[in-house]
């Protein structure tokens, strides 16, 4: 038994040392694709000398830590990026919002002149002054200028 088990080790040992110095082969098929494999299907095949080390850890984890922080810096300022284009945009948004209500005020102020036939201004008592046709048309003139400049 324990031949058969020593035997079985070495044979472990044989076949995963055969495996870690395997050979690469570079060829091209009849398609004249470029291939690469351990067992090439057809000669010529060229032989390339693949040479590998192991890992080192400590600086895989080194250089993972750092590309980890490189991309939470990145993330941050794109966050930081993004929300301040939110702001700059709901800004903008309501301040076209504010100037759209100031052109439908002014137009309705101008249509509501142009219609009436008189107008009027109250009186610090009260009451009603009724404006004269000079003033009414210098107050219509006054309205779509006012229009003119919100509207634009």
């Amino acid at each position: 038994m324990l031949r058969f088990s020593m035997s079985l080790t070495i044979a472990a040992l044989a076949l995963s040392a055969g495996i870690a110095s395997a050979d690469v082969y570079k060829f091209t098929d009849a398609q004249g694709n470029v291939l690469y494999t351990d067992k090439p299907s057809t000669l010529p095949a060229e032989r390339l000398n693949v040479q590998s080390r192991k890992t080192d850890v400590i600086e895989a984890q080194t250089r993972q830590q750092a590309e980890m922080d490189r991309m939470k810096a990145a993330d941050g300022s794109r966050q930081e990026t993004t929300t301040k284009q939110a702001d700059q945009k709901s800004a903008n948004d309501s301040t076209a919002k504010d100037k759209a209500d100031r052109c439908v005020k002014a137009r309705e102020r101008y249509e509501k002149y142009t219609m009436s036939q008189r107008l009027f201004e109250e009186t610090p008592n009260g009451g009603r002054r009724y404006l004269t046709d000079e003033e009414l048309s210098g107050a219509r003139a006054a309205a779509k200028t006012t229009m003119d400049e919100l509207c634009k």
